[in-house]
């Protein structure tokens, strides 16, 4: 079983931890995909060797070959139908519970995950925590044909609804292009500030070549929000719940 070792860390584990005791017997769950969230399948794993009986959904291939190293069950979303519960991190959250995702270029198949839950809890340390959503780039995952062409789009778009000095960058890994697990390239949007989350979703998936974006808007029930030291913040769409704690190893 991994420690974390980091405050950033511990914070991570403590929000993970938190999101476990919402796992019962029997649940199909969707499986996040990110640092947080890779915290959440290390001790999901450490139950289902103690025996808790659960099938999940990951929402990448990198989730999926932790789980399996984990021997935790996988199933397709397909095979689950409908699932009672998805736990997934996020770059940024503001108070209304609306989500920046795709850091770590799952954002299409984490979205198709969170909206085919009963419920997405989203954990994450308190420096996701934001007034207003923009400061961390937006992804938008777009075909790889005519890709160029849909960036020109993007940043017209982008243009007429007020940006102004937006820098616009293909992912790139390993001095390559990223490329998602289906096979697509992300932009990445460097806004600064989203003044209406919205209306900018909305407007960005009618341009074609556009598959998603990483704006995750009315889709998240709740965030647990961990901190070093093992409190737990859990903000909901009625606001904060009371504060409680869980252990964190030092």
């Amino acid at each position: 079983m991994k420690i974390p070792t980091t405050p950033t860390d511990r914070a991570k584990y403590a929000a993970a931890k938190a999101a476990l005791d919402l796992v019962q017997p029997g649940m199909r769950l969707g499986i996040g995909t990110g640092s947080t969230a890779a915290w959440f399948v290390e001790l999901l794993g450490a139950r289902v060797a103690n025996g808790l009986g659960v099938v999940c959904v990951p929402t990448s291939s990198t989730t999926a070959a932790q789980a399996s190293k984990l021997s935790i069950p996988q199933i397709t979303l397909d095979e689950a139908g409908w699932l009672n519960l998805t736990v997934d991190g996020a770059d940024e959250f503001d108070a209304d519970l609306n989500l920046i995702k795709g850091g770590g270029g799952a954002l299409l198949q984490e979205m198709i995950v969170a909206t085919a839950s009963d419920r997405m809890v989203v954990i994450s340390d308190d420096s996701k925590e934001v007034a207003q959503l923009g400061a961390f780039a937006l992804p938008v995952e777009v075909v790889r044909f005519g890709w160029e062409t849909s960036q020109t789009l993007v940043a017209r778009l982008i243009a007429a609804m007020g940006y102004k000095n937006v820098k616009i960058a293909r992912r790139m890994k390993n001095g390559a292009a990223f490329v998602t697990d289906e096979g697509h390239y992300i932009l990445d949007l460097h806004l600064g500030a989203i003044t209406d989350a919205r209306g900018l979703s909305t407007a960005l998936n009618r341009i074609p070549g556009v598959v998603e974006t990483g704006l995750f808007i009315d889709i998240a029930h709740a965030v647990l929000v961990g901190y070093a030291d093992g409190r737990i913040r859990e903000i909901g769409a009625n606001g904060e719940g009371p504060e409680r704690h869980v252990e964190v190893p030092q």
